[in-house]
Order: structure tokens, then C-alpha cells, then sequence
């Protein structure tokens, strides 16, 4: 997949071809059709945040098209548009039951924890 990527914060990013993300199992993989730029991502490619790990794919803010979906993945298929939260939580545990996944112990965010959506595709770690 052709991506933008950084390998040092606060030098100028690159575009390459990476490696096509597969899905976990119970995750799925999504074909980016829209993205957007916000100073959230400024803030990562300075370095500002200790999630981001080198070479680092950002973007927070898409939309898309489901392209694989993991073995345990139940509520998604391939072909189904969607979007994704900037906080996604995991789901199971007491805070995301009680629709506080912004503080999910184990939450994921596109673009900081992960790689993210300045790429052709982008996976997304848990989903059911």
C-alpha cells in the first residue's frame, strides 16, 4: 500500500509503499476512502506523544470501506462503510459496557497507538 510515514519526529514525512496490514483475528482491515489532517497529528509528528513508536503511519480521521475482517469478527463484513472513533475502547470491560470507551483501559487510537490513515489501508486492532 502506498502510505505517508515518518521515521523521526519533526522531519519531513515520506511516501512508500509498506506492507498491506493484515486483519487480526477479531479485527478488521479497512480500504481509506476519506482522511483528515488536524493538529492532533502535528502534535505526534513532533514527538508529543509517548504512544507513537518509529516508523510511524498518522491519521485519525476517516472513513472507509471493511476490505478483510478477522476470523472472530461477527458484526462486520467485507464491503461495509464505516468510521472509526479517535478513542476506541475494547468493548468488553465495565467502561466500554457503560459507554465510557474514552477511558477503556486497553483502548487503541488510529494514527497515535497504531498506524494510522495517511495510507491506503488501515487496521483496526479489536472489533466484534
Amino acid at each position: 500500500m502506498r502510505a505517508l510515514f515518518y521515521e523521526r519526529f519533526g522531519e519531513a514525512p515520506k511516501i512508500a509503499s509498506l506492507p498491506d496490514p493484515e486483519p487480526t483475528p477479531g479485527g478488521v482491515v479497512i480500504s481509506v476512502k476519506a482522511t483528515g489532517l488536524c493538529r492532533s497529528d502535528w502534535h505526534g509528528w513532533m514527538g508529543h506523544d509517548s504512544d507513537i513508536h518509529l516508523p510511524h503511519v498518522p491519521g485519525h480521521e476517516f472513513a472507509g470501506v471493511i476490505s478483510a475482517v478477522g476470523k472472530n469478527v461477527m458484526r462486520f463484513k467485507v464491503g461495509d462503510r464505516v468510521t472509526v472513533p479517535f478513542v476506541s475502547g475494547c468493548g468488553h470491560c465495565q467502561e466500554c459496557r457503560s459507554g465510557n470507551q474514552q477511558v477503556c483501559e486497553t483502548q487503541f487510537q488510529p494514527g497515535f497507538t497504531h498506524w494510522g490513515s495517511f495510507a491506503e489501508y488501515v487496521a483496526i486492532c479489536r472489533m466484534r
